[in-house]
């Protein structure tokens, strides 16, 4: 059970009757009526976290009300507070629910197959999952970026880096087996800067500027990786680049 919502159980928060779990201490409905309360609870949390995601993309972490979370959702801000005692435990329940899905999401994206790809498709295997997540959940990197946002995001945020960085040098380690392990080390952070410096380009436009800086993103990444690549013995790759 995460931090949130240990702060916002229904004996704690005082959580009215419409949507927190049923006794079933009545004839009937003893065990159906329980279920159909929790599941309206838990359709109200995720309403709640939605309108969280849609504030703090607009108004920053600090700049995010608890006034103005409930007034997105479209409730009160006292419905609001039967679920979430404060604005931390609604960044720290979404936080945890968005890093959850960022590593479910990196971990389909570094997987040893990909090894077998041309540097061009291995590339678009990796990068376009990552990219999308991060297109998808803007609320993702406001919640990950700051120096107000609660510890808790920040020290978890901070080992998903930790085990990306990792994850990207033993990837390019197997891609590259004859690389130095050195070498492999300082590539790797390389590659993960350059990754991050293009994601806030992209990240910074819409529609058809989104995919063109996409595409530079990695076109910069192939054009860095591809001499190591040509540089290994059966390291033959192809890609026609477009950019100057």
């Amino acid at each position: 059970m995460s931090e949130a919502r240990e702060a916002a159980t229904p004996a704690q928060s005082g959580k009215g009757a419409e949507d927190s779990p049923d006794t079933g201490a009545g004839s009937g409905g003893a065990t159906s009526r329980p279920r159909r309360r929790q599941a309206r609870g838990e359709a109200r949390i995720a309403q709640l976290l939605e309108a969280a995601a849609d504030v703090f993309c607009a108004s920053g972490y600090n700049g995010a009300s608890t006034n103005a979370i409930a007034r997105e959702a479209g409730v009160s801000p006292g419905t609001l507070y039967q679920f979430f005692p404060n604005k931390e435990a609604i960044a720290i329940e979404l936080g945890e629910q968005l890093m959850h899905r960022w590593r479910e999401t990196y971990g389909a994206a570094f997987v040893v197959s990909h090894i077998e790809l041309p540097l061009d498709r291995m590339l678009n295997a990796i990068l376009d999952p990552l990219i999308a997540f991060n297109c998808e959940n803007p609320a993702f990197a406001v919640l990950t970026h700051g120096s107000e946002i609660p510890g808790v995001i920040t020290r978890e945020h901070d080992a998903l880096h930790a085990a990306m960085l990792a994850r990207t040098e033993q990837l390019l380690s197997a891609y590259l087996p004859e690389l130095p392990a050195d070498q492999a080390t300082r590539t790797a952070a390389m590659s993960f800067v350059l990754f991050k410096a293009g994601l806030d380009l992209v990240m910074a436009h819409e529609g058809d500027e989104r995919e063109a800086y996409t595409e530079e993103l990695k076109t910069v990444m192939y054009r860095y990786l591809e001499p190591l690549v040509c540089d290994t013995p059966n390291g033959v790759t192809a890609r026609n680049i477009d950019t100057p």
